[in-house]
């Protein structure tokens, strides 16, 4: 697929996504990047470790988190937007479920729309993420963790949001899919999805998995956010041996070095 000017062998490799909080209350890094300077800093050092894509984000999405108005989010993202595209070639997502953010970050430079509610959240974001023609990640999300059958449940929740990307126009070959690791789950949930990752593939889109320093990790290994580096490593090698094209992390070299090894394995 095709994300901004470059393309992705998303049936062959599996890419860095680089996380960039322009916030101050994220749960791992929240307050660190909110002045443009450190922002670009961080992007730049992210690029040279070989990060893939960046994603931005300018409302924190951690659990039991404050909402921003769009005008407030709109302020964060869109110059750091314009900023890095104008030093540096390389792709930018926008992570936000507001259609008026999506708009104004796709004017800014935004080459994909990362929406934690799968296009469910604004009616509006499928048919601005269409008329724009950029790719998008549609993530798996509920308000509640009622289940029956859980992993059945969660595919058709993600066919639901392919469905509605359909209607607004997105093109297959503009989609990511996102199991959503740690939204509208419970513990057991979560570590359910990192252990039948695989049926994501049955849906037919590459898919992304976003584990970095979560809560499952914490609570697995009773450790801090900025202690949850080898818990996320080990998520990382079943993601790329499960068949996962992009992987969403904040350390990028240790990732990128885990990648690798795991792939000369597989491919042995």
């Amino acid at each position: 697929m095709r994300i901004g000017n470059k393309e992705f062998a998303t049936d062959k490799q599996t890419y860095i996504m680089g996380i960039l909080n322009i916030t101050p209350d994220s749960f791992s890094d929240g307050g660190r990047y909110m002045q443009l300077d450190k922002a670009l800093a961080w992007a730049e050092r992210m690029i040279g470790d070989g990060v893939d894509i960046i994603d931005v984000g300018g409302e924190s999405t951690r659990p039991g988190y404050g909402q921003v108005d769009a005008e407030v989010e709109i302020s964060r993202i869109t110059p750091v937007i314009e900023a890095l595209k104008k030093e540096f070639d390389c792709p930018i997502s926008l992570d936000t479920c507001k259609a008026a953010v999506a708009e104004a970050g796709i004017v800014a430079g935004a080459d994909l729309i990362n929406d934690i509610w799968g296009l469910k959240a604004d009616e509006r974001m499928a048919e601005v993420i269409g008329k724009s023609k950029v790719a998008c990640c549609l993530m798996h999300n509920r308000d509640n963790t009622d289940y029956h059958n859980f992993m059945d449940e969660l595919c058709d929740d993600l066919r639901e949001s392919v469905r509605l990307a359909r209607l607004g126009g997105i093109a297959d070959d503009r989609i990511v899919l996102d199991p959503g690791v740690g939204f509208g789950k419970e513990y057991h949930h979560n570590l359910l999805v990192l252990n039948q990752m695989e049926i994501l593939k049955e849906l037919g889109f590459p898919w992304l998995l976003g584990t970095s320093r979560k809560s499952v990790i914490g609570m697995t290994l009773d450790l801090p956010p900025d202690q949850r580096l080898e818990g996320t490593i080990v998520t990382t090698v079943m993601a790329v041996m499960k068949g996962a094209s992009f992987i969403r992390v904040h350390d990028i070299t240790p990732h990128i070095r885990t990648i690798k090894m795991t792939n000369a394995i597989i491919r042995s």
